[in-house]
């Protein structure tokens, strides 16, 4: 059916018959593998010229006064059809018009998860088990929470390593109330201490922003997991046996960990987490540059000048200072997705998990 074609009779019959015609010929359509989804859109639901903007002006304008009202009705059932096939749907047929139950279904395209999404889901998982439970916060944060309350203050060198992206006209604020993208998924550890009062287990997944030129294994966006727990009692050794009993979740259970001195403006004493290599079993091999190692995360205790800080805020909010460094204590870690992605799937260009390129991504599903 290229050409619209006048209606001659108006009969319940007749008008059922033309009606299916064209759902007949838009279910071929949306059924053509060719035809992309804006495609069919455009054709169908176009304002101007779509195939249902020409019907309505030949059929329902034309149409004697007593007729326009069956006309209408299968209208607006065939405008419910094309939609429904629009959204990879079969909308049953309403208003008397009829309906071919025997010719083949639209099959939709069942996606997968991306496999940073997946990655994370899975490393996210490996906390819940352990009982620490989920917290997730904005990407555009407050100087404060990203930076003055984690112990980097105004000029400090640390703040370098973590250059980042920030929003427009936000000069006439006052620092700490500066907004900028989040370099790190920590201000939502602050947001739940702020919130929340002791005991804390989080675990922390997002997505984060840094003014860093992208290369092979660096991205100005990219993901993390990070981790906070707050208690009475908790010790190195608590931190240690959680990121064991992880990395071997996570790994397998022949992984070995080991942690070296290292240093965060937030945590006192801090660590860096190798894992033993995964690809030679901690024998040496190019991928760990022949040390049988692989440097994967950071962690250490909370610093008390962080709990400080947000005893601070609290009492300016009007809430109770229940972070007492002579009573409670804690710990935090934090690790990049996209690299333990990379490492699982063996992806050697950060570039491909943010290019959208389907021959990639189909790789996964």
């Amino acid at each position: 059916m290229s050409d619209i074609s006048l209606l001659i009779d108006y009969s319940a019959s007749s008008l059922d018959h033309a009606f299916a015609e064209v759902l007949a010929e838009a279910r071929r359509e949306a059924e053509d593998v060719s035809l992309d989804k804006e495609a069919f859109r455009l054709r169908w639901l176009g304002r101007k010229q779509g195939r249902l903007k020409l019907i309505g002006d030949a059929w329902l304008k034309s149409a004697p006064t007593d007729a326009r009202k069956l006309i209408g009705q299968r209208f607006n059932s065939l405008k419910e059809q094309i939609e429904g096939y629009l959204d990879g749907n079969v909308v049953a047929a309403t208003s008397g018009t009829s309906l071919d139950v025997t010719l083949p279904g639209i099959r939709p395209r069942i996606g997968v998860e991306h496999p940073l999404i997946k990655t994370m889901h899975e490393m996210v998982g490996v906390f819940q088990r352990m009982g620490y439970s989920v917290r997730v916060g904005p990407e555009v944060e407050n100087d404060f929470n990203n930076f003055e309350s984690l112990n980097f203050p105004p000029n400090h060198p640390a703040r370098d390593t973590q250059d980042t992206l920030v929003l427009a006209d936000q000069e006439g604020k006052p620092l700490r109330e500066r907004l900028l993208m989040r370099t790190h998924t920590s201000p939502v550890q602050i947001r739940t201490m702020l919130e929340q009062s002791p005991p804390l287990r989080i675990v922390i997944p997002g997505k984060v922003h840094r003014n860093e030129a992208a290369d092979a294994t660096h991205s100005p966006v990219f993901h993390q997991v990070e981790g906070l727990c707050v208690d009475t009692n908790i010790t190195f050794s608590d931190l240690k046996g959680t990121l064991d009993h992880a990395m071997k979740a996570f790994f397998g259970s022949s992984v070995k960990t080991r942690f070296f001195p290292s240093f965060f403006p937030f945590t006192e004493p801090s660590a860096d987490v190798q894992i033993s290599c995964i690809y030679c079993n901690g024998k040496g091999c190019r991928k760990c540059k022949h040390s049988g190692w692989i440097e994967l995360l950071g962690c250490g205790m909370i610093d008390p000048a962080v709990f400080a800080a947000v005893n601070q805020r609290r009492i300016e909010m009007g809430r109770e200072p229940v972070y007492d460094t002579q009573r409670i204590s804690g710990f935090a870690f934090g690790m990049g997705v996209d690299r333990i992605a990379m490492m699982k799937y063996g992806i050697s260009d950060i570039g491909l998990l943010y290019s959208g390129d389907l021959r990639f991504l189909e790789q996964f599903a």
